[in-house]
């Protein structure tokens, strides 16, 4: 029997094909119509895969979610709950950076997704064995999803002109090396990321330092961000 011309459909190449649209061209590029242009197959055999877009996107989603480290949480890993919190964070934005564009739909939680749900699941779980109320537990999980999104939503560097004139310093007197900075926009973004990361597990550590892991509000209330 002679092989087919083009590869199988599956759910795994509409998913990558998919990806690599999103990442090329951002958010607004992907239609069931381009996407199975990009396959070269029909549209409507999309769905004997997924129902909708929306499914294909949450599905895309979930892939760059599947990327993040989670190795940090589990139970036999030596590193404490703040050292943890470090390593997958900057997994989490490695992860993101990768993306961006795919960012927008990560920022609104893990839904349904079965990769997301894992992330939150490990979190969630690492802050509880380590002695933070389960409803401080969920609120850390969500702050460094905020954060972490946050940081890969936009670049700060890339927010400034390389032209050394769009900065008068009458105007701005204290942006005269701020041309400098798209040219320099991985280092400052990375070196920005953390700075507040340092600053926000600062704030922690004194909370657990405190006793607030133990004494906290709401101790037992709470469940998974």
């Amino acid at each position: 029997m002679a092989r087919p011309r083009k590869p199988l459909l599956s759910r795994e190449r509409i998913v990558e094909t998919a990806g690599a649209l999103v990442d090329a061209e951002g958010l607004a590029a992907l239609s069931t119509r381009r996407l199975a242009a990009e396959l070269g197959v029909s549209g409507p055999s999309l769905y004997n895969h997924f129902r909708t877009k929306d499914e294909i996107l949450d599905a895309v989603a979930d892939a760059v979610s599947a990327k993040v480290d989670l190795s940090m949480f589990a139970p036999d890993d030596p590193r404490d709950w703040r050292t943890a919190l470090h390593d997958w964070a900057v997994s989490y934005r490695a992860a993101l950076a990768d993306h961006p564009h795919v960012v927008p739909v990560l920022a609104q939680g893990p839904g349904r997704r079965p990769a997301g749900l894992k992330v939150a699941d490990a979190v969630f779980g690492a802050m509880v064995r380590a002695g933070w109320p389960p409803a401080q537990a969920t609120s850390i999980g969500a702050l460094m999803r905020y954060f972490v999104t946050g940081s890969a939503l936009g670049s700060f560097a890339r927010g400034f002109v390389d032209d050394e004139t769009a900065y008068d310093p009458a105007d701005y007197p204290h942006l005269g090396q701020a041309h400098l900075l798209a040219e320099r926009r991985e280092k400052v973004d990375r070196v920005a990321f953390e700075t507040g990361l340092r600053a926000l597990l600062d704030g922690l550590a004194l909370q657990y330092e405190a006793g607030a892991h133990k004494t906290g509000p709401e101790h037992d209330a709470g469940d998974g961000a």
